[in-house]
């Protein structure tokens, strides 16, 4: 565990795929009710510049296209169920870290690619003014590649996982993660220069986490659970605790937000956590 998880890992918000749906369906609502309204949603780095902060976050809620909705919804279903598993299996603070670094980028890149636009294209954007030209643009930012990264990051923890195609055919999850990233490395190359900036700055999350933890590749979860409890149980053997409840045995270490307290009404240093403080049969020693 890292200091930085040690201070901000509390703040790690659960079920964050759920939430993420949660946030689509708002979008979907306002599409429904008034789709021009999105367009003031929309992660556009000229309006921002212009006082339009709120779409720093708002972005997040516009949701994929909607012409299918049935495929829609088993697609939302799919990506919650693997965003589930690799919370599951990384902890909730490193799954956090995956999809909140993703979208970093994600507004970084749209930043970027405004510069460059104004450096290269700058008579273009004279001609339709910056904030048409923007407008049109910040379509291109979404969180459609920041959930692909969901896909690849499944697909590279748990290769040997598999899915059934059409509801019919199972496939190895591995073979479907490979010709995604043909298709994204083909769409890359080939497509406009803005879509070169939209690819690279969603997926900017999945490469950092390729690099950096090719230890847990083709580990199945058992593996991944027996590791994570192994490394728990080391620091737990080899760390100094001050505080250890007299009846369950836990300390500080294993629930660092519960409170230890000394029994006054025991006769000797008997410390309890708060769920036996008032429960628990006081020792005498006469």
């Amino acid at each position: 565990m890292s200091n930085f998880e040690k201070k901000f890992g509390k703040y790690a918000i659960r079920n964050l795929s759920l939430v993420l749906i949660l946030c689509y369906a708002c979008g979907y609502l306002i599409q429904f009710v008034n789709s021009g309204f999105l367009h003031y949603l929309t992660l556009n780095p000229y309006a921002i510049l212009h006082g339009q902060v709120w779409r720093l976050v708002t972005w997040i809620i516009v949701p994929p296209d909607a012409s299918n909705l049935f495929f829609v919804l088993i697609m939302l279903y799919f990506y919650f169920s693997i965003g589930t598993t690799l919370e599951n299996t990384w902890g909730t603070y490193r799954y956090n870290l995956y999809i909140f670094s993703g979208m970093l980028f994600t507004i970084l890149g749209s930043f970027v690619l405004m510069a460059y636009s104004y450096l290269f294209h700058g008579e273009t954007i004279m001609v339709y003014g910056a904030e048409n030209y923007f407008r049109s643009v910040a379509l291109l930012f979404s969180t459609y590649y920041v959930n692909m990264s969901i896909f690849l990051a499944f697909a590279a923890t748990f290769p040997e996982a598999t899915v059934l195609l059409m509801f019919i055919i199972p496939v190895k999850i591995k073979w479907l993660g490979i010709i995604y990233a043909v298709l994204l490395g083909a769409q890359f190359l080939m497509g406009p220069i803005y879509s070169k900036f939209v690819i690279a700055a969603s997926l900017m999350n999945f490469l950092v986490f390729w690099f950096t933890s090719r230890n847990h590749m083709h580990m199945n979860p058992k593996q991944i659970h027996r590791r994570q409890e192994f490394k728990r149980d080391i620091k737990r053997n080899t760390s100094i605790t001050r505080h250890k409840c007299a009846i369950c045995g836990r300390t500080e270490l294993d629930c660092p937000e519960m409170q230890f307290r000394f029994c006054s009404k025991c006769d000797g240093n008997y410390e309890y956590c708060e769920e036996h403080l008032y429960t628990h049969t006081h020792v005498k020693k006469n």
